[in-house]
């Protein structure tokens, strides 16, 4: 057999086998890794792959460490740890929600705007659904919310840290398609390309990100006026309007005022995501201290889990570097490239192809691990076929958001299903998600028709 074609052949065969263990339940970080290294040994028999190319991951390993971008994910983390842990959203939502409470889904307003406040905070989507599960969820049922809507609407707010800047998601897929990009440029004769930076891809999510917001509120507000049983009003007693001004104030501003620091310095050109994210890590810390919830023992376990979680991330991309290599070098990239060149409709048609894979895949994938293996071996045909790389980074993470969001798998669900009560029934989750994923499919159909959506603010910015 043609040595070239069988190389494909591993490749894809290796593909299928990363995904086929990994629904098996083994760890992904060594499933990439383990499985990878075997098929590299395959290779070596039938002489399609040369073991000396695993010498590479050394040097890709240091790159990671010292990758001044990079650095920016744990600092984020940790801010969003320290904010979880200074009760920022149960105050939030109290505030919010005495705020919005005359009027009906005023409370539904308030969970998606405080989910798109600690969207902007935390960036990580598991941490954002379980806290509105906790604190939202009995607030809902003792305002009498139709159950479906209430979880439908916590769902799909804690999904926004997906896609809303510092989301940690939208980092790494800015490192990676920065160099991917240069790299393609400079395969076509351009040395001299236009570069892509995360701060690009921050600030082509934000007019996204607010649109998901309008659109979710739209979506509240009709239910108000056509079912208005399923989102009633919670007035507040006379009693309780004295003062709010000033509650809502101590509530909101401190808050907005370190999201405005971090997102406005880096939108504004002002300082990287890696000085941005230093200062969102001490002004959460200083925000904790000044709502005297800093101790020895929180900071101990805030920087405990950060730890682990960082760990968690880097790990996948350590095991994803090793399947990159063995894919790359026994032809994986030339049996994407002629899959995707094969599709119909060109540059959409591939682009349509690959949103529908990473879409399936969101199914059984968390979103890192997505990333570190569909993004390498996917995007530099993508932008080669001259599709915008900000946008295509968008696209990508609004579409994972929806997956992440569609029954019966979307792991925000199974993220609610782990903290709400006996009451609420599986299958309620999966009914008031529903509207939801509909909501998310109009927004990729807008950004898909619309791409200055997405590449506008980029370009004026920078």
């Amino acid at each position: 057999m043609d040595p070239v074609l069988l190389g494909e052949i591993l490749a894809g065969t290796m593909f299928l086998g990363v995904i086929g263990m990994l629904m098996l339940g083994f760890p992904v970080a060594f499933t990439l890794a383990g499985t990878s290294i075997i098929f590299a040994y395959i290779g070596l028999h039938f002489g399609v792959f040369d073991m000396s190319n695993l010498r590479a991951l050394a040097g890709r390993y240091t790159g990671y460490m010292i990758n001044e971008v990079l650095v920016a994910v744990p600092l984020f983390i940790f801010m969003g740890v320290m904010l979880e842990r200074s009760n920022i959203a149960e105050q939030l939502l109290s505030t919010m929600g005495k705020l919005f409470g005359n009027m009906r889904g005023g409370l539904g307003i308030s969970v998606v705007l405080v989910g798109a406040l600690l969207a902007a905070s935390t960036g990580v989507v598991g941490a954002t659904v379980v806290t509105m599960g906790l604190i939202s969820l009995p607030a809902m049922m003792r305002a009498g919310y139709d159950p479906k809507l209430a979880c439908g609407t916590i769902c799909a707010s804690g999904t926004l840290g997906q896609i809303i800047p510092p989301s940690t998601v939208l980092i790494f897929m800015g490192d990676m398609i920065a160099g991917m990009h240069s790299q393609v440029q400079m395969s076509m004769g351009n040395f001299a390309p236009k570069t892509v930076s995360v701060g690009d891809l921050f600030a082509g999510a934000f007019i996204p990100g607010l649109l998901l917001v309008a659109i979710y509120i739209g979506y509240i507000l009709f239910k108000a006026i056509t079912d208005p049983e399923s989102c009633p009003a919670t007035p507040i007693p006379e009693d309780e309007r004295k003062g709010i001004w000033k509650e809502i104030i101590v509530a909101l501003v401190p808050p907005l005022m370190l999201i405005a620091a971090v997102l406005g310095s880096i939108l504004g050109g002002i300082a990287t995501p890696t000085e941005a994210a230093s200062v969102g890590a001490v002004g959460a810390t200083l925000l904790a201290t000044l709502r005297k919830r800093l101790s020895l023992a929180v900071l101990v376990d805030v920087v405990r889990r950060t730890a682990v979680i960082t760990s968690m991330i880097f790990i996948i991309l350590f095991g994803a570097s090793v399947f990159a290599i063995v894919f790359r070098q026994m032809g994986g990239d030339n049996l994407v490239h002629e899959f995707l060149a094969a599709m119909p409709g060109g540059a959409m048609g591939a682009m349509i192809t690959v949103m529908i894979i990473m879409f399936v895949l969101g199914f059984i994938l968390d979103t890192f691990e997505i990333i570190f293996i569909v993004l390498p071996i996917t995007a530099p045909t993508l932008l080669m076929l001259g599709v915008d790389p900000v946008w295509l980074g968008v696209m990508i993470g609004v579409n994972l958001q929806t997956s992440f969001l569609t029954p019966p798998f979307g792991f925000s669900l199974f993220y609610l299903r782990g903290v709400a009560p006996n009451s609420i029934s599986t299958m309620m989750i999966y009914r008031g998600a529903v509207p939801f994923v509909l909501l998310q499919l109009l927004a990729i159909a807008l950004l898909f028709v619309f791409p200055g959506l997405v590449t506008w603010l980029p370009s004026v910015l920078f």
